[in-house]
């Protein structure tokens, strides 16, 4: 006989246990772990596992997720403060600000001012740094290089004037 799933409340610490999560995400996890769950119980007591499948009830099963949540956060496990600011610190170095923004907003998290306005500040400087590791501080010596160096540069999330200094010449390189 196989082990039963983790409890959800389980299961959620053991996802918040190993990273960060945004309370949508961690949300989608558990919904589909309450339905592993439901399955197995099904198989346990001879169900048909499709009979199951059906009749799961995911309105229930969002309520008890969406409880579980909000216990998680009352006690401080659970943050998307805690998960955005882990987010950024982690991919800031490598990549801009729209990127992180975009990452973020796909987890169900909004960037603060604060850390926008950081990220901002000192876009240049990891577009700088960035550039440098993948082109060694090189100049394109044409409009097909330089158009290469924008299209990486871009596909990172970097502000298009940030490039456009970068690639263009017009670093200053000591701001």
């Amino acid at each position: 006989m196989k082990r039963p799933p983790l409890s959800l409340k389980g299961q959620a610490l053991a996802l918040l246990a190993r990273r960060e999560h945004s309370r949508a995400e961690l949300l989608v996890k558990l919904l589909a772990h309450s339905r592993k769950r439901a399955l197995w119980a099904a198989a346990e007591h001879g169900e048909a596992v499709g009979l199951a499948a059906e009749a799961f009830d995911t309105e229930r099963a969002t309520a008890e997720v969406e409880a579980l949540l909000d216990t998680l956060e009352a006690a401080h496990h659970l943050s998307d403060a805690r998960f955005a600011e882990s987010r950024v610190h982690a991919r800031a170095a490598r990549q801009g600000t729209a990127r992180i923004r975009q990452e973020l907003a796909r987890h169900g998290v909004e960037l603060d001012a604060d850390t926008a306005r950081q990220l901002r500040e000192t876009e240049l400087a990891r577009a700088r740094e960035v550039w440098r590791r993948r082109f060694g501080g090189e100049l394109p010596a044409d409009a097909a290089g330089r158009a290469r160096q924008m299209r990486f540069l871009a596909s990172r999330g970097f502000a298009a004037e940030v490039i456009r200094r970068l690639v263009g010449g017009r670093d200053d390189a000591g701001e």
